[in-house]
Order: C-alpha cells, then structure tokens, then sequence
C-alpha cells in the first residue's frame, strides 16, 4: 500500500482507567476515560474526533503521544510500536508525532521571546545547531504560519490568540514531523479567526503532507478539517466512518443528535432536532449495558443490559448500536 491507502497510525485496544480518590480516606473509585479504543489513520488523511466533554477523546489523544501512559492496550506508528516507551524511542517519535494545545498561551512560556519559543523543540531534538541556521529555520517557520519575520522579536502576551495559534503550529512544525494532533486548536478563538486557523492547517496538510488527528467537541469544525470522523460518548467508539457517509447517513442515535445541532446556514431550511435529555453520566460509573442507554430516544429495555460492540454496518463505516438501522 502507498499514499493515502497506507495506515500510518493503527489502535488496538487502547484502554486509560484512573484512579481517583476524593479525599484521605476515601476509597478509590476508578474512571473509565477510555475503554478499547480501535481504530487506524491513514497517511495523509485527517481523522477527526469529536464528542461532549468527559467522552475520552482528548485523553486518547494525550496517550499517543505518550503524555499519558495507556492501561492496556498497543498502537504502532509507521511500524513502530509507541507502548512500551524507552527513551530512545521516544527521541525518535517526538521528531514525528507532536501535538498542538488548545491554548496558545499557555503552551507558550511567556519568558521567552516568540522565536525562542520555536528555536527550542529545535535545538532539543538535534533538528539543527547553530545559532544562525536556526534563526533560518525560525524565519521560515515563521512565514510558513503566515507571520512576519520580526514576530521572533516579540513575547507572546503581545500577539492575539490567534497569531498565538499560529505561533505554537510553528512550534509544533520545527521538528518536521508526519503527524499532528489537535486538541481542540480553534475552541478558544472568535470564529472569523477559527476559520483562518483551519484553513491553515488544511494548507499545511497539502504542502508538507501531513497527518491529523483533529479533536473538537464542534461538528462543525470537524466537519470542516476530516477525512475520517470518529464519534465518542463516555469513553468509548460510538460510531467511525467516511466523513461524507456519515453526515449522509449517520447511523448512531448519539451522532444523529449531534450533527442535528449544527445551525443550519439557510434559514429557510427546516431540520428536526434531536435533544439530547439530562447530563453525560459519570465515567466513574457508567450505565450498565449500552453506556448512551440513559439518554437515547431510541432506548429499548435491553439496553440498559445488552453492551453492544462496535460492527460494520456499511464500508467503512462502524456503529456500536444493533438498533441504528430501524
């Protein structure tokens, strides 16, 4: 396989359990972040990950880029397995995999100036040394994102959050890496800017080849950036397929109440909502059976007992509901 036919990032079971306790004494209870996670990413393409907060996947995201060490579980990257870690596989991975923060300015220490910020992955992973080549790089980098030279001059509490945005994706691109993930790059922005921001990274994709995994709890964006889209609810993988499959035809109860909340852009276009009753349940103690059981409107009695797995229920297209199709 070659190209975009090629999986570059391949998840098998990934699981991430914490243990909690609320207070000296208390017992600890477990939460159950992310339980089985299964599922690849194909070179080139952008697998976009959405749910409400609490269902995992930013935490999934964090274990693959080995900030979080996984419970249980593998996945491999470009042939490479990423679990166990030692130090001189990740000296190699953090050269391919890096990852973009939902807040510009606080993955930014605000001592230094802009083009130390960048210069510092740099000269950390051996990239390049001396002092001018990597003022070189830095300029480039720099004009890459769309700002200005002199920007290296600069401490970030100068720039808006958007030109900060910028300024950590120049950050994330000085190593030359093959695979980004972003956590939730555009929640924190006005949306005019939010806008600015995707297109660049769809730019970037195209120019430098790269491979996403975009996280956002907003359909909208992720309808926007992927390739592939994957739906969580409470930890786990309700439902993946081909972006325009599932905006076509989605399948999950979960995901159909989601992309029914997208504002319609034609006001004279009419769509049924689908509300969504009570609160995501706690992960510490999910519902027993089906986990969306106790919020969907297509509830039948057994799904308060009966787990169901995640199955094909078209080409690739994957659904963990057996009554989707009524």
């Amino acid at each position: 396989m070659s190209g975009k036919d090629e999986a570059i990032l391949q998840v098998r079971g990934l699981t991430k359990h914490f243990n909690i306790a609320h207070g000296v004494f208390a017992k600890p209870q477990m939460l159950r972040a992310v339980d089985d996670a299964n599922f690849s990413v194909n070179r080139g393409e952008t697998l976009g990950i959405v749910g409400e907060s609490g269902s995992g996947k930013s935490t999934l995201g964090r274990m693959l880029l080995n900030l979080i060490e996984p419970t249980s579980g593998s996945a491999s990257f470009d042939g490479i397995e990423l679990f166990p870690m030692n130090p001189s596989k990740e000296a190699m991975l953090r050269r391919k995999m890096q990852m973009v923060f939902q807040d510009p300015y606080a993955s930014l220490n605000p001592r230094l100036k802009i083009g130390e910020a960048i210069a510092e992955p740099i000269r950390a992973n051996g990239v390049l040394s001396g002092r001018a080549r990597i003022g070189e790089r830095v300029a480039e980098l720099l004009d890459l994102v769309g700002l200005p030279p002199e920007a290296a001059h600069s401490y970030p509490h100068e720039f808006s959050g958007g030109q900060r945005q910028r300024v950590g994706i120049a950050r994330a691109l000085g190593v030359s890496p093959e695979f980004i993930v972003c956590d939730e790059v555009v929640s924190a922005l006005d949306v005019s800017i939010q806008a600015q921001i995707l297109n660049l990274f769809a730019e970037l994709k195209e120019r430098l080849g790269l491979t996403y995994i975009f996280i956002s709890h907003d359909f909208s964006v992720i309808k926007h950036v992927s390739d592939d889209i994957m739906v969580m609810y409470l930890g786990e993988i309700v439902e993946i397929a081909p972006a325009e499959k599932l905006f076509d035809d989605p399948a999950h109860p979960y995901t159909r109440a989601l992309i029914s909340a997208i504002p319609e852009p034609d006001v004279d276009v009419v769509t049924e909502k689908i509300l969504l009753e009570g609160d995501i349940p706690s992960a510490v103690s999910p519902p027993s059976g089906c986990r969306f059981s106790s919020r969907c409107y297509m509830a039948r009695g057994e799904c308060a007992s009966i787990h169901p797995a995640l199955e094909a229920c078209g080409e690739g297209h994957f659904v963990r509901c057996p009554y989707s199709r009524y």
